[in-house]
């Protein structure tokens, strides 16, 4: 941020030049109103120093010419502006498509699957400033937490509610890549991109995955597809009669399916196996997605002349007041 100052008008500035003559007619003026005395000697007025009011009468004309310039200036208008200058920056739109079925609760991940998923997505939404991003949530079905928006502190508060059961559980993949297009095909940003985050193999809905990738690729949206969950075994939650148990289980992700999608919108599949893997799977997303983009100038411009014009009254009241008063009687 730069601070500029400068003059709305400057061509009232050009009145200054009047102060010169203003102070040649003074001067002349001074001169020609002494009065001449005759006198057989000047021995009596040699002791006599002259008061300081003579001298200090002067100053009245200076207030005035004082008074004269700043009024001067302020028909000028003088100004001041913050201005942010024009910059290129990193910005694309992007959709976050999560799962959060009853499967995302596995405690491979610490505290589980869903919790490490918000806290590396969090992480990520706070890193792209200049990003218009939104949230699409699914299991048995899909739903649009958040639409593409700039407004990352909703998006971040919006992502931290989302939860497991609040929709019908299973895995609809194809479901919520769809919903997620359906949030980016209109929008007209240079790069489009679909995060897709699951444990699973959709076993639901009524869009395949696949059907749901060519539609992506006819838009032009890239897909980063990523498959969350340890290798082998991982404690699954369990509903009983007694209450949620967790039960170790065969981990089972659709990888050919997520690498077809990847591969038919040319993004990419990862595979993260605990919470660290995922945070570089973001950062390397972070630094594929990188977008130029031209952010406007902006500038607020503030007056400044009240300054100037309190001095210039000022300036004119102490005249008036020392012309009344301690120089009364002196032309």
């Amino acid at each position: 941020m730069n601070l500029h100052q400068y003059f709305a008008q400057p061509g009232w500035l050009w009145l200054l030049w009047l102060l010169l003559p203003m102070i040649l007619w003074y001067v002349w003026k001074k001169r020609k109103s002494h009065a001449s005395l005759l006198v057989t000697a000047t021995s009596p007025f040699r002791e006599k120093k002259p008061s300081w009011r003579v001298w200090g009468r002067h100053i009245l004309f200076v207030f005035r010419m004082l008074s004269v310039a700043l009024l001067t200036v302020v028909l000028a208008r003088p100004q001041s502006t913050d201005r942010w200058e024009d910059v290129s920056t990193e910005g694309i739109d992007i959709v976050m498509a999560l799962d959060v079925s009853s499967s995302m609760l596995a405690r491979d991940f610490s505290p589980d699957r869903l919790e490490a998923a918000k806290e590396v997505g969090v992480e990520f939404v706070s890193g792209r400033p200049y990003d218009r991003i939104g949230l699409v949530i699914f299991s048995g079905e899909s739903f649009t937490q958040c639409p593409l928006t700039t407004d990352h502190a909703t998006v971040i508060n919006l992502l931290n509610a989302a939860r497991s059961g609040v929709l019908e559980d299973g895995t609809a993949i194809g479901m919520g890549l769809a919903t997620a297009i359906n949030r980016l095909k209109d929008s007209e940003a240079r790069s489009k991109v679909i995060i897709l985050l699951t444990d699973g193999v959709n076993n639901v809905g009524e869009i395949d995955p696949l059907t749901a990738a060519e539609i992506a690729s006819t838009f032009g949206i890239r897909v980063y597809t990523i498959g969350v969950g340890s290798r082998g075994t991982a404690p699954y939650p369990v509903q009983t009669p007694g209450g949620m148990i967790f039960r170790n289980m065969e981990v089972e992700i659709d990888e050919e399916v997520l690498q077809e999608i990847a591969s038919m919108t040319e993004g990419a599949f990862y595979r993260a196996t605990d919470k660290e893997k995922l945070r570089d799977i973001y950062r390397e997303i972070d630094q594929l997605e990188k977008s130029k983009i031209s952010v406007t100038e902006y500038r607020r411009r503030q007056e400044e002349y009240m300054g100037f014009a309190a001095a210039a009254v000022l300036l004119v009241m102490l005249e008036l007041l020392l012309g009344l008063t301690v120089f009364k009687n002196f032309p």
